[in-house]
């Protein structure tokens, strides 16, 4: 990994309605222990801090998840944890970030990443983020890090590359798609040059803070401002003024999808972005019967199931490739292949005001 100080920023900003009823607005899916007895965003510090000193690792969130942050998270500096007073997409966040690092250090690499990643191979994660890193470097370009496809999925965006020269693990980007239909997938994976879009990051702060500047300048002339607040009294009065009108728009669309300096690297780390409860069964070892069971749950003449119980006994009787999850106040039961659709019922909560499930 090159010389040149790397700083990690984790955003944890989701709601992760997909994973309702577990989660909610104030314990999303990154603040759940939903793979391991630690939580996702645990895990995501874990995977860093090996490589990245706590003092150099930043989080981004919301108001109203920063005081479960700080309670799982005690070791990250108080000043470390960034609290957006609205939520406004990635690319507030990141220029937000981006400002503070520059400050501290002009010449500093970061890495950006999610918190509710699943990484199965953690150290080669951790190569080929240095990598990616060097090439940051070396180049003064963008860096993303994308997934070889395992099949047509329609739940990622899509990255089109150019063939990556000869002795270079990166590779210019071509083309950004957002998630496609499946007959469209298929064509992208029948291309050979396409990988899917993680959403994992690395560029030199002034790299990226440039092509804000260049392709969002409101963002920019908005938010580093608060960047250069950061650590002083009138830094929380900035930040909501700042908050109140900067506009939302994801760090993709705004910016790598118009810049021409971007680099794609193949990650091939067992990534999983974990969008929903059938992913978790995916993920996870199942027994016997190829149930995935947490909780005090017994099963008869079952398979394929997914269950999660947090508090009651769970039975389950004949059924196969369903997804249960019990919580104290509510109780999901749906089709594994139908788990994406939760965010329906979330919805439905929320038009009938629900704000006690949400």
């Amino acid at each position: 990994m090159s010389e040149i100080p790397m700083y990690a920023v984790i955003m944890a900003g989701g709601r992760g309605t997909r994973f309702w009823p577990r989660s909610r607005k104030t314990e999303p899916k990154q603040l759940l222990d939903i793979l391991s007895d630690r939580t996702m965003i645990q895990e995501t510090f874990d995977r860093v801090h090996v490589c990245v000193p706590v003092e150099r690792i930043l989080i981004v969130t919301t108001r109203e998840q920063a005081p479960r942050i700080r309670e799982q998270m005690p070791q990250v500096p108080v000043d470390n944890i960034i609290s957006e007073p609205f939520g406004r997409n990635t690319a507030a966040c990141i220029c937000l970030a981006a400002g503070r690092i520059q400050r501290e250090d002009p010449d500093a690499c970061m890495w950006v990443l999610p918190a509710d990643h699943c990484i199965a191979d953690p150290d080669r994660f951790r190569t080929i983020v240095g990598q990616a890193a060097d090439v940051a470097v070396s180049t003064n370009e963008l860096v993303t890090i994308g997934i070889v496809p395992r099949g047509p999925e329609t739940g990622y965006g899509y990255i089109m590359c150019e063939p990556a020269q000869p002795g270079s693990r990166a590779c210019r980007v071509r083309q950004f798609h957002e998630k496609p239909e499946r007959e469209q997938a298929l064509r992208y994976i029948a291309s050979g040059d396409c990988l899917w879009n993680s959403g994992i990051f690395v560029w030199k702060a002034s790299a990226i803070l440039r092509e804000i500047k260049n392709h969002v300048p409101d963002i920019y002339a908005t938010l580093l401002p608060v960047a250069d607040a950061w650590g002083t009294v009138c830094f929380e009065d900035e930040i909501e003024r700042a908050y109140a009108s900067v506009r939302s728009i994801a760090i993709d669309s705004g910016v790598l999808e118009k810049s021409a300096y971007v680099l794609a690297i193949r990650g091939d780390f067992g990534w999983s972005d974990v969008g929903s409860w059938s992913a978790v069964y995916d993920i996870a070892t199942g027994d016997d019967n190829h149930n995935v069971l947490r909780g005090d749950v017994y099963t008869a003449d079952s398979r394929g199931c997914l269950v999660h119980a947090t508090g009651k006994t769970v039975a389950v009787v004949g059924l196969d490739d369903v997804v249960i999850v019990e919580t104290a106040d509510a109780l999901l039961v749906c089709r594994r292949d139908r788990s994406q659709d939760v965010r329906a019922i979330v919805e439905q909560l929320e038009k009938k005001g629900r704000t006690e499930l949400l």
